[in-house]
């Protein structure tokens, strides 16, 4: 399942170099798209939960959409 994680504080390219970092770091399968200022998580509620905690870490405000 994939839930779309709305970041609109994600500007450039070193956002997304951070964000890619942190995730790969928690092991999850993810996209990160600069254009739409979006990160798709594959997986249950767990791993959604757990990027969402990493992007709060990065200090980049999410929402579900």
């Amino acid at each position: 399942m994939a839930t779309v994680l709305k970041a609109e504080d994600m500007h450039c390219e070193k956002c997304v170099e951070r964000i890619t970092k942190g995730m790969n770091a928690a092991g999850l399968d993810f996209k990160v798209s600069l254009a739409d200022k979006t990160v798709t998580v594959e997986g249950c509620a767990n791993c959604v939960a757990k990027a969402k905690e990493v992007m709060d870490d990065l200090g980049f405000d999410v929402e579900e959409i």
